[in-house]
């Protein structure tokens, strides 16, 4: 297991962490919380062996072998798929002495090249391409992928080549910090079923609440440099959490009544003599007590959307649209209507378009077929991670305001950011400098400012592609509540459900080049994505059997469309066949009245000529009506015995 006593680590003057009591028990999924510089990564690092503690003992298995995420990929000539098994260390020195040994053909060697083919075996190194390939697969690389170099990827998914080569590696401890960042939603539950299937420790950091619920058993959070452990996912933590700070506000206001009244005590007694040493003690009382913090919960982010102009009806549309790159056709036969007070979601596999369709609805890219139609007045406020690059490196995020906004008052703007948690000069506190130069930003800081940005122009149509990416749990629960009271339409990207679930009446899926609605919800979607995985392996593992089954599918259809063709021509002459046989009816049971009353030999005892030639000649009509109906009847049945559905008696 994991344990620390008494624990306390700093990063060079500044500590984080004091006092950590704790156990990890091996198998336990941890997930690491706390305000960015709270030191999480810090822990992460101690527990690689990159820091060491000011004081106390860190104890840890040392055989365990410990996983984590590089955060650097040198730009490699190796293929996506070798880079990936490179996680597994034993594995590649086991290659590696084999291909040694068995280019040297020495017999005295073969004793030792079968124990390491034997080893092989034990640590399944046959079967090691075929799992390396399905975690390039569901983190959203393309079979044609696997054999590219590393150095043709972009930084988001080299990043994504780095988490797979830590998934390849047969681990005992995980490391995860922020895992989803560069990931959209698909991936991100292909990796939370693969870390519920994790048989490790698993130590997880991430500002992604659905996630964490996901993923973890247990959370250690830190705050105010204490690290405490609660047991269950990040929910049941916030309920615990907000138990404890009701206590512990409570603790705090009954001692706060019992210093007012010692102090009172001691400003009214403490100059009598008769009282003088009850004061005393009471001052000695306090000086000894053991103060208790009060609560605090308050958030540094407060922001919401200023009033945008008014909004057209619709803001835009989009008819028999098609939109691409360099001449391919990435989306066809569009056809989107946002209207104001709209907040739709995008769902679809990595690649399927849904960035190509938010950066045309942005004006980034132009329509190469069909028409669009911007309302009179719309103003549009796009967010993506490429605009972080836009940011001025040597500029603060006061002078970017004073940019956009020059007749702005200073006072104001320093208010807004404030907000964003820009406050001040940097003269102190933990948040972030409005006067800054923004080049040394984290990519959670250079987020907020372009979200600060965004916002101040007061669009009425938002345009957000993976907004939460780098931002913290706390700027998170604020986007949202944002979001909700936001009145303008949006289009959102987002792999993080929390934000979806919370902002969006409706989703579209982006799929095989075309926009449709999602008639679903994202649980819905998940099972749509398993369904669509399932497919892709069965078709991967045998193209034969895949064919054999799109034939079968072919086949069912056909035989489907038949049988529902057979099914509207039988309907008409079912309808008249139960007609006939009820005018039968009738007609038979009237007829056998009248051939009763005409047999019987009192009916002729007085007759009368009239109604006798009446009923004469109604029989004869019956017996006709009666003929006609049973030789139609046997037709209608040798017809519908010709178009028998299976099933049918």
């Amino acid at each position: 297991m994991i344990q620390f006593r008494n624990l306390s680590l700093a990063r060079g003057a500044k500590p984080l962490v004091e006092d950590a009591t704790l156990q990890i028990h091996p198998g336990w999924r941890v997930g690491l919380t706390g305000a960015n510089g709270s030191g999480k990564s810090s822990l992460f690092a101690l527990l690689r062996g990159e820091l060491h503690q000011e004081r106390g003992d860190l104890e840890m298995p040392a055989a365990w072998v410990i996983a984590h995420v590089a955060q650097e990929t040198p730009a490699l000539a190796r293929s996506a798929l070798d880079y990936t098994l490179d996680g597994d260390a034993e594995l590649r020195r086991i290659e590696d002495e084999l291909a040694r040994l068995e280019a040297h053909h020495d017999p005295a060697d073969g004793a030792h090249i079968g124990e390491l083919h034997a080893r092989l075996h034990e640590i399944g190194g046959y079967a090691a391409r075929a799992r390396a390939a399905a975690l390039l697969d569901g983190l959203g690389f393309l079979p044609a992928d696997l054999e590219r170099p590393v150095a043709d990827f972009s930084g988001g998914w080299r990043m994504r080549l780095n988490l797979a080569q830590a998934l390849m590696c047969r681990s005992d401890l995980l490391l995860l910090d922020e895992p989803t960042n560069h990931l959209d939603l698909d991936a991100v539950i292909w990796l939370e079923q693969w870390l519920r299937d994790y048989r490790g420790t698993l130590l997880l950091i991430s500002h992604d609440r659905e996630f964490l619920d996901a993923c973890v058993s247990h959370v250690a959070h830190v705050e105010n440099r204490r690290l405490t452990l609660y047991s269950g996912g990040y929910s049941d933590f916030e309920r615990q959490r907000g138990e404890r700070l009701i206590q512990q506000q409570a603790m705090f206001e009954k001692q706060q009544r019992e210093i007012a009244h010692m102090e009172d005590y001691i400003r009214r007694f403490r100059a009598k003599a008769t009282k003088a040493r009850q004061a005393q003690s009471r001052i000695k009382a306090l000086e000894r007590m053991e103060r208790i913090a009060a609560a605090h919960v308050d958030t540094p982010f407060t922001f919401s959307f200023r009033d945008a102009p008014p909004a057209p009806d619709p803001l835009l549309a989009i008819e028999d649209g098609a939109v691409g790159y360099d001449g391919k056709t990435i989306l066809t036969g569009l056809a989107l209507t946002l209207r104001p007070g709209e907040r739709v979601g995008l769902l679809g596999r990595n690649g399927a378009g849904k960035s190509t369709l938010i950066k045309l609805l942005a004006g980034g890219l132009a329509l190469s077929a069909g028409r669009r139609t911007d309302g009179k007045g719309l103003a549009t406020g796009y967010f993506a991670q490429h605009q972080l690059e836009t940011l001025r490196p040597d500029e603060s995020p006061l002078q970017h305001m004073v940019r956009l906004d020059p007749a702005a008052r200073e006072q104001e703007l320093r208010d807004y950011l404030g907000g964003f948690d820009f406050r001040g000069d940097g003269a102190g506190g933990t948040a972030t400098p409005a006067t800054a130069p923004c080049g040394s930003f984290s990519g959670g800081e250079k987020s907020r400012l372009a979200l600060a940005l965004l916002i101040w122009q007061r669009p009425n149509l938002l345009l957000l592609d993976e907004p939460t990416n780098h931002l913290d749990l706390e700027m998170r629960h604020a986007l949202t509540l944002a979001l909700q009271d936001y009145e303008g339409g949006m289009v959102l990207v987002s792999h993080d459900r929390a934000l979806l679930r919370a902002t969006c009446d409706r989703f579209l899926l982006v799929d095989g080049g075309r926009v449709q609605i999602f008639d679903g919800d994202l649980d819905d979607y998940r099972d749509w994505l398993a369904a669509r995985r399932a497919e892709a392996a069965a078709a991967a593992q045998c193209p034969d059997r895949a064919a054999d089954k799109a034939a079968r599918k072919a086949d069912r259809a056909q035989a489907a469309a038949e049988r529902q063709a057979r099914l509207a021509a039988r309907r008409p002459l079912v309808k008249e066949s139960e007609q006939l046989e009820k005018k039968l009816a009738g007609w038979q049971g009237e007829k056998q009245q009248l051939d009763t009353q005409l047999a019987d030999p009192a009916f002729y005892a007085n007759p009368d000529p009239a109604q006798l030639q009446a009923l004469t000649r109604r029989q004869a009509e019956l017996a006709a009506l009666i003929d006609e109906a049973e030789l139609r009847w046997l037709e209608l049945a040798e017809s519908l015995e010709a178009l028998a559905v299976d099933g049918d008696a």
